[in-house]
């Protein structure tokens, strides 16, 4: 289902979606879970945030606009807690032990951990509003993100998923698929043509270290990684409005500048690039955490892949020559004309935001642009 026109979208300058909160934003959310203010009081300051947050994008150049994901606490929180229900999420301290998110001071956060009560079911349009605000907001392309149809399965585990909801596995499979294809079409049919799918377990299975905790709670890594996970995607994908152009970004983990996972493509490549039905894929490549670009020599004609190789952890800021050299790298496997420049995340996964500043945040969105035009025109 490729687009016959493989950058718009992507765009040779793109971004993955989410920005730093606004303190008045960040204020605000405080306020509402203190019952100092209403619903309708957050969403006039979220309103207003997200205006500002487009004209922001649209000044640096980019072409694909989001909402900075500011109507979130945790970037797939919204499409399965509030959307779907059933659920909620919370650090889970055990974790720290195994499976961690990690910073380059070697500081450890617990993992969230969603806990399944209930059966989740599409109820109605999850992100429709938000699109539609946005699509008024802007005239360039807006971009919604949704995360990964397998997220919840692999973050829970079967033990955190109700026996009493969920006695077979497959009943919650067949409610997240159920989901998309019903939120595919509305946002299809409201004008919506660019979806990011947040992938972060293929890249975490990827990881060696993810496959001992897996195995101690019943799951078998190598399984999931090549057969069950990609077969729920494609079914969650398939039959998909033919307007839409759907990505998918691959993550290792990005929460207030902490990483959780580490491994390059190779193990996953063929699969991710020849099974997986989507159109193009953000690859984060900000660090050598990340492995090598060899596994794009598998990236067939038909798709595309946006190097996401500033980092959106830190605030050093990348130089453009060390950028053009990156991207010419990987050009010796795949051609040129398949790629584009992102950062390697967003900015704000969850509300609390990575370790950088607002202007570090334009500095380097306005570096991705500024390479993207050197380089492609």
């Amino acid at each position: 289902m490729a687009s016959d026109s493989p950058h718009d979208p992507p765009f040779r300058a793109d971004h993955v979606g989410s920005l730093l909160r606004p303190p008045e934003l960040l204020k605000a959310r405080v306020d509402r879970a203190a019952g100092k203010i209403s619903v309708e009081e957050l969403r006039t300051v979220e309103d207003s945030s997200i205006r500002e947050a487009v004209a922001f994008q649209e000044s640096v150049g980019l072409q694909s606009i989001t909402d900075g994901e500011y109507r979130r606490e945790i970037f797939y929180s919204d499409f399965y807690f509030r959307g779907l229900g059933g659920g909620t999420v919370a650090y889970d301290p055990s974790s720290i032990d195994e499976v961690y998110f990690i910073d380059r001071e070697g500081h450890k956060l617990p993992l969230l951990v969603p806990h399944v009560q209930a059966r989740m079911r599409w109820h109605g349009p999850i992100h429709l509003d938000d699109f539609k605000f946005l699509r008024a907001a802007t005239s360039r392309t807006p971009k919604i993100t949704i995360p990964s149809p397998t997220i919840i399965h692999f973050r829970a585990g079967r033990e955190n998923i109700s026996k009493d909801a969920y006695p077979d596995v497959d009943l919650f499979w067949d409610d997240i698929v159920d989901a998309f294809h019903r939120e595919f079409k509305v946002l299809a049919d409201a004008g919506c043509t660019y979806v990011q799918i947040d992938e972060t377990t293929l890249a975490s299975l990827s990881d060696p270290r993810i496959w001992e905790p897996m195995r101690k709670r019943g799951d078998d890594a190598r399984t999931l990684l090549l057969d069950t996970y990609p077969n729920v995607m494609n079914r969650a994908f398939a039959g998909r409005p033919a307007t839409l152009h759907l990505a998918m970004h691959i993550c290792r983990g990005n929460n207030q500048s902490h990483w959780s996972a580490e491994g390059g493509y190779d193990l996953v490549a063929d699969t991710l690039f020849n099974r997986i039905d989507v159109d193009s894929y953000f690859l984060e490549y900000d660090t050598p955490r990340a492995g090598t670009f060899e596994p794009l020599r598998l990236v067939p004609k038909n798709k595309t892949v946006v190097l996401g190789l500033v980092s959106s952890k830190f605030p050093e800021l990348e130089s453009k020559d060390s950028l053009k050299r990156r991207i010419d790298e990987a050009s010796k496997f795949i051609a040129l004309d398949q790629l584009s420049i992102s950062p390697q995340c967003g900015f704000a996964s969850t509300a609390p935001g990575n370790r950088i500043s607002a202007s570090d945040q334009r500095a380097k969105l306005e570096l991705v642009f500024e390479v993207a035009r050197e380089i492609w025109g």
